[in-house]
């Protein structure tokens, strides 16, 4: 699932600063360069557009099969196009997961930080919320129980908007330089 985060107080153990949304994946169409080239449909559109308006992207996975699911494979084959101009393309993004298993999501994670590296995003450095035994940790509301989990949680959540203020020092820096000002001194 992604959400995309902005600066307004929130509950889920988030920063003070951060406010956490959900943007939909679920209706996005499998990637399809012919489909592109007529337009993209409107789910696309408006995925691209909440990924856009977000200062940065938590990505929140299951693991199936050593990987990510599909329906999350199509969301950033989408937000990865066009080359050059895809709304992926320099997002602060953080990773975390849950999972029945012991091992969280460790491979499902690895394999979001390929994709997410080739599509140039600026993923949070390691390390990642990996909730194991994820079935033992929430009630039957989905809601975080386990303690420990909960401080961990909200420790990725400050780095998290820690890393999206970096990030965006780092871009009015890089586009300081490459402006047509600084090339004439």
């Amino acid at each position: 699932m992604f959400f995309g985060s902005s600066g307004s107080p929130a509950a889920c153990g988030a920063a003070p600063s951060m406010s956490i949304s959900p943007i939909e994946i679920g209706d996005l169409p499998f990637y399809n360069a012919d489909v592109e080239a007529e337009g993209d449909p409107a789910a696309v559109v408006e995925f691209k557009a909440a990924i856009r308006a977000a200062d940065g992207v938590l990505i929140a996975t299951p693991e199936y099969n050593d990987g990510i699911p599909g329906v999350l494979t199509t969301a950033i084959d989408w937000g990865s196009r066009p080359p050059g101009a895809a709304p992926l393309t320099g997002k602060p993004v953080a990773l975390m997961g849950a999972s029945p298993s012991q091992v969280g999501t460790a491979r499902a994670q690895l394999h979001l930080r390929q994709l997410l590296g080739h599509v140039h995003a600026r993923t949070l450095p390691p390390p990642e919320l990996l909730v194991a035994t994820a079935h033992e940790r929430f009630d039957a509301e989905l809601r975080l129980t386990h303690e420990g989990t909960r401080r961990v949680l909200s420790a990725l959540l400050e780095r998290f908007a820690r890393w999206i203020d970096r990030e965006r020092v780092a871009d009015a820096s890089e586009r300081a330089l490459a402006s047509p000002a600084s090339a004439h001194r």
